[in-house]
């Protein structure tokens, strides 16, 4: 009786074992199939987009009121830039070149935005931050609407509890956080940011892409993640087939 437990027990932990890691390996490829279809459908409503004229921001607000997602739409706006209110997103590659991001906050009639300017080349020494003008003036511009989408974050960014002067800007950031951005400028920013047309003519190195892993790596991914399941199905079911095999011959003998 203690044998056949142990055996029982031995072959539900053996199926436990194979149906954890291999619904893991299917979920991990119907997320990479999900992603894929998500990237797809973002592709066709930016070509869309791209056919359409830029809004004006109330007008885009007004959307979003209703319901409708607005990310990557075109949008048109007019404001003053804040000299003071530079951000530099930190370690983004260009060319295999480390820089940063330029952002800068634009004050409008419905409180203010970050304007994504582009991307500017870092220094070697990283206690050192590019020295660029800021934007200054009552400007009219064009951009798109991006949503802010969560990074990986290995730990909390520490941002200065307070409102920061003159001298203290640029700041380095590591993420884009426009809720913990606001206190250092005294002004409610929206929770998202506007990328820079690359037609306008102010801003630096416009290098962005929407989508910068396409669906079709996505589906590849999924279609790893699938034969990996597949495969580590076939194994186990080798091994137990085996493993039955060898108990079966090893009782034999000890007749």
């Amino acid at each position: 009786n203690y044998s056949l437990g142990k055996k029982v027990s031995g072959y539900v932990l053996w199926l436990c074992f194979t149906l954890l890691v291999f619904s893991s390996l299917i979920k991990l490829g119907l997320w990479q199939s999900q992603r894929a279809e998500e990237k797809e459908q973002r592709l066709t409503r930016i070509s869309q987009y791209s056919l359409q004229e830029a809004q004006p921001l109330t007008k885009v607000l007004l959307l979003q009121q209703q319901g409708l997602d607005i990310n990557d739409m075109p949008v048109s706006l007019h404001g003053q830039f804040e000299p003071n209110a530079l951000f530099f997103l930190d370690n983004q590659v260009d060319k295999g070149r480390l820089g940063y991001r330029v952002y800068q906050v634009l004050l409008l009639e419905q409180g203010a935005v970050l304007v994504n300017l582009g991307w500017v080349p870092g220094s070697v020494n990283r206690l050192v931050l590019p020295e660029i003008m800021p934007i200054v003036g009552n400007l009219s511009l064009t951009g798109n609407i991006r949503k802010l989408e969560p990074g990986v974050i290995l730990m909390e960014q520490q941002l200065p509890p307070r409102l920061l002067k003159a001298n203290e800007w640029p700041l380095r950031v590591q993420q884009i956080e426009p809720d913990k951005f606001s206190p250092l400028i005294a002004q409610q920013l929206l929770p998202f940011v506007v990328y820079l047309d690359k037609n306008e003519v102010i801003g630096y190195k416009k290098n962005w892409q929407a989508v910068v892993m396409p669906p079709q790596k996505h589906r590849a991914y999924a279609f790893q993640w699938f034969s990996l399941a597949a495969a580590f199905l076939v194994l186990m079911i080798w091994a137990s087939i085996h493993h039955n095999n060898n108990s079966k011959n090893n009782t034999l003998q000890g007749h």
